[in-house]
């Protein structure tokens, strides 16, 4: 028996219109160039070896499971802000004050006429 890790890695392609696809995945060497084009073309790299096993399962091209949205959306939101960029439309500024006194009152049943 042999306590010998595999390296794995995953790459994600997102258009900002459909869900991210499976663009690259491989195990050790492959892994390790995976990586290593990443870091060339300054691609933030996040380390979740359950989810990189996860989404290993995909096939090339495969759109991510819906039950991951929300854990790739956060992932992507976070690059996107180490990267200084942020969706078209997305804006930082706090919303303008709103009004927000209710039209009616609402009062516990006991005191209501």
């Amino acid at each position: 028996m042999t306590d010998k890790h595999t390296r794995q890695a995953i790459a994600l392609s997102y258009d900002g219109e459909q869900a991210p696809t499976l663009s690259a995945k491989g195990d050790d060497a492959l892994a390790e160039a995976i990586l290593a084009l990443a870091r060339e073309h300054e691609v933030p790299i996040y380390e979740n070896a359950e989810l990189v096993q996860l989404l290993a399962r995909l096939e090339l091209g495969e759109q991510i499971p819906e039950a991951l949205y929300l854990t790739i959306a956060e992932i992507i939101a976070f690059a996107w802000q180490l990267r200084g960029k942020v969706p078209a439309g997305f804006s930082d500024e706090p919303d303008a004050p709103r009004d927000i006194t209710p039209s009616t009152a609402l009062l516990p049943v006991d005191q209501q006429r």
